[in-house]
């Protein structure tokens, strides 16, 4: 199984070690499960509560096409 992992901060209270930690941490999920990492999307210092997560609406457009193909 292959996935990609999708990491981000908010601009309110986190910084840089924060992706660095849950990239960590999902790495070592996959290695420990069998899953590849074929990618990163990266969201820095962006919000949930605005729509323009760049990477985040990426993944979710990919997601949907795959969907659909099946």
């Amino acid at each position: 199984m292959t996935a990609v992992i999708y990491a981000r901060y908010s601009s309110d209270n986190r910084r840089e070690e924060s992706i660095e930690g849950q990239i960590r941490a999902n790495t070592a999920f996959a290695e420990k499960n069998g899953i590849v990492i074929v990618g990163h999307y990266i969201d820095r210092a962006v919000s949930t509560k605005i729509n323009n997560r760049l990477f985040f609406n990426k993944r979710v457009r990919i997601s949907r096409h795959l969907l659909h193909q099946r």
